[in-house]
């Protein structure tokens, strides 16, 4: 095996890691919001997943860089891929099933490549890309629109909270790129680090936590969100950003989908609707399109 397959070999080991950690994330939070609220719940994994990072970061022997542009920047990847992301998942989450969040969430290849082609203009625009964000689109409607149709409820309003995330979250993997040539566990430390610097304060005010009364499951569960789903995936997923660049890494976004639903069928006896399967199989084929690698040309022999 060449050193480039093996290289190939460990990013895909890890992406399918990663789809297992964030795929087992909507249950997590499922079981957390049952008796800790969203703010306090997201506010604690920041602050749990960022103090075990920057203590993984030192026992390394690395350290975060005191810039002011760095932390800048960490703020804004902070914002994008936990403050806002994960908020908005887990207010939803009081009202939606885990697995349909599964779904609505793995879209974000779609919005990655949409925000590049429009924004950043570094996406190739492709036919099949076309299709997998048609179908990708489609497979949304379906999921919200009839929802939305029967009246503008709290669940129709939390799934449309779960597509603004995902967009966040497209955001983040373009914006990660900025870290290139940063160990991966510097970027992870310092958002999450920025993450609860942001959500303490809103927590506190909001929430009043000293007057909770969380149960032991969703204190297990937060711990499981904090440490694996946050931890250490940020880790990995830093990592692939350099490797599998953006969308490459967002390809994750379809393995999840059947580990996430699986997950909140097994743990939590959840059910689709006949029109949320059907969402699921164009989610499926629109995210697929997007990110299943294109083939070189092989050049003509001489």
């Amino acid at each position: 095996m060449t050193a480039e397959n093996k290289n190939l070999t460990t990013d895909l080991a890890l992406l399918l890691l990663l789809s297992t950690l964030w795929g087992a994330s909507y249950t997590f939070i499922k079981l957390g919001v049952e008796t800790i609220p969203p703010i306090t719940l997201i506010a604690a994994r920041t602050l749990i997943a960022g103090s075990l990072l920057l203590a993984i970061v030192w026992a390394r022997g690395l350290s975060l860089p005191r810039d002011r542009k760095s932390w800048g920047r960490f703020l804004f990847q902070a914002c994008l891929n936990s403050v806002i992301p994960f908020t908005l998942i887990a207010w939803a989450e009081q009202t939606t099933d885990a697995g349909l969040a599964t779904i609505l969430n793995s879209t974000s290849p779609i919005f990655t490549f949409l925000l590049t082609a429009l924004v950043t203009r570094h996406e190739v625009v492709t036919g099949r890309k076309l299709f997998g964000v048609s179908a990708g689109l489609v497979g949304v409607g379906l999921i919200v629109g009839f929802e939305a149709l029967g009246g503008l409820g709290q669940e129709a309003w939390a799934q449309l909270a779960i597509v603004a995330a995902t967009v966040s979250y497209a955001g983040a993997a373009i914006f990660g790129k900025n870290f290139k040539g940063l160990d991966p566990m510097i970027p992870a430390a310092g958002s999450m680090i920025c993450g609860a610097v942001l959500l303490i304060p809103a927590s506190l005010i909001v929430d009043r936590p000293w007057t909770l009364a969380p149960s032991s499951e969703s204190i297990m569960a937060l711990l499981g969100l904090s440490v694996f789903s946050t931890a250490l995936a940020f880790v990995i997923y830093f990592r692939l950003i350099q490797t599998l660049g953006s969308v490459g890494t967002t390809a994750q976004a379809y393995i999840r989908v059947p580990i996430g639903v699986g997950l909140g069928v097994l743990f939590l006896g959840e059910t689709l609707m006949p029109t949320a399967w059907l969402g699921l199989v164009c989610v499926l084929a629109g995210v697929i399109a997007m990110t299943w690698p294109t083939r070189k040309p092989v050049a003509a022999a001489t």
